[in-house]
C-alpha cells in the first residue's frame, strides 16, 4: 500500500464482532486510527468502554483516546445482546481488566475534537447502533467539512438478526440511522449479509488460539466464540455479522 494511512475513528458497541474490527484496525498498516467512541449496544456503556480498553491493550496500540457515549438510543430504552456476545460482551472470557482510561470526554465531544483537528478528512466507521453519530451530526453538523465518508455495518438485505426485517444496530436505534441517511455526508453501508460471507478455516482459529502473542489468540479466541465448532471441526467458520 501506499501513500499516507486513512484517518479513521471507529464508533463501536465492542461485543465480540466489534473487537476483531479494532483488532485489525490497530494493526492495519493503512489505517490510523485515531480515536474509539463507545455506545450502548451488544452490552452496556460502561461495559464496552472496558471491553474496548482490554482489546487495544491486546492490540498493543498506542495511546488512542476512547471516550464514553450514549448510554440509550434515542428514543428506545437500551436492549443488549448478551444472548450473541455473553454478558460481558466479549464472551464471558474472564479478560483482566486493562490499566488505561477512557479520557474525561464525551463521545461526542470528542468525535468532534479528533475530527477538526484532523490534516485530512476522517472516515467514521460505526460498528454499532447510530446514535453518537446521530448526536454528533446534529449537535455539531460543520464537523461535515471534514468527515471524507462514513462507512457503517447496518441493516441487511435479506432476513434481519434482530427481526425477520430489523438488522440489531439498525433496530437498536432506529431514529439514529435515520439522522445519518438524511445528514447528506457520503455513506458507505455494509449490511449483514456482506458479513454472513465471512469465512476463516477452522485450522487458522487453531492456529491463534494456539499463538503467544496476545492479539492472535484474543482473535482466535474471539472467532471461536462466533462458531465454537471451528476448535475442532476442519470446515470453515461461520458468519461474523453483528449481534
Amino acid at each position: 500500500m501506499t501513500g499516507q494511512p486513512i484517518p479513521v475513528i471507529i464508533d463501536c458497541d465492542t461485543g465480540v464482532d466489534d473487537a476483531l474490527a479494532l483488532l485489525f484496525a490497530v494493526r492495519h498498516p493503512g489505517l490510523d486510527l485515531r480515536a474509539v467512541t463507545c455506545v450502548a449496544g451488544n452490552t452496556d456503556v460502561d461495559q464496552v468502554v472496558r471491553n474496548t480498553l482490554i482489546v487495544l491493550d491486546h492490540a498493543g496500540a498506542g495511546d488512542i483516546p476512547v471516550a464514553r457515549g450514549a448510554a440509550r438510543p434515542l428514543i428506545e430504552p437500551a436492549r443488549s445482546a448478551a444472548h450473541v456476545h455473553g454478558q460481558d460482551g466479549m464472551g464471558d472470557m474472564g479478560l483482566p481488566d486493562s490499566t488505561r482510561t477512557p479520557v474525561d470526554v464525551d463521545a461526542v465531544t470528542l468525535l468532534r475534537r479528533e475530527i477538526l483537528a484532523s490534516p485530512s478528512p476522517v472516515t467514521l466507521i460505526p460498528t454499532a447502533p447510530l446514535t453518537n453519530i446521530a448526536l454528533l451530526l446534529r449537535t455539531f453538523p460543520e464537523v461535515t467539512r471534514n468527515i471524507e465518508r462514513i462507512v457503517f455495518m447496518g441493516g441487511a438485505v435479506a432476513v434481519g438478526n434482530a427481526t425477520p426485517v430489523a438488522e440489531f444496530n439498525v433496530w437498536h436505534d432506529p431514529e439514529a440511522a435515520a439522522i445519518l441517511l438524511t445528514a447528506g455526508v457520503p455513506i458507505t453501508m455494509y449490511g449483514l449479509d456482506v458479513f454472513e460471507r465471512v469465512q476463516v478455516p477452522a485450522a487458522d482459529v487453531r492456529r491463534l488460539r494456539e499463538s503467544a502473542e496476545p492479539r492472535l489468540k484474543l482473535a482466535g479466541d474471539l472467532l471461536a466464540h462466533r462458531d465454537p465448532a471451528a476448535s475442532g471441526d476442519p470446515t470453515p467458520t461461520g458468519g461474523l455479522g453483528d449481534a
